[in-house]
């Protein structure tokens, strides 16, 4: 009988950030409970934080369940995922992405 392996956890959730399509953003929640992990959303940061160089995961399209970019205002991490977010058509406000209007599903 032929093994197939299983995806890791964090392959879990790179697969759900890349189903997640350009000028939409989800939850650290929204992709715990997609990924099948429940209420781990904490992990899901961790996990993007893995990702390796040179990988194609749009982990700038996860933000805070209230719309908030995670990363302190100012910074170069936060400033290069609003970067990336205009560039699809999503608006950052006062570091604030209006979920009712780009949030995926």
């Amino acid at each position: 009988m032929e093994q197939r392996d299983e995806p890791t956890k964090d392959q879990k959730i790179w697969q759900v950030v890349i189903a997640i399509p350009a000028g939409k953003v989800a939850s650290y929640g929204q992709v715990a409970e997609m990924a099948g992990l429940g209420r781990q959303a904490r992990y899901i940061g961790r996990a993007l934080g893995k990702l390796p160089p040179g990988h194609s995961v749009p982990w700038y399209r996860v933000i805070r369940s209230n719309g908030q970019i995670a990363f302190p205002q100012g910074s170069d991490i936060y400033q290069e995922q609003v970067a990336l977010l205009g560039a699809e058509g999503v608006e950052v406000i006062n570091g604030r992405v209006a979920m009712g209007r780009f949030r995926w599903q």
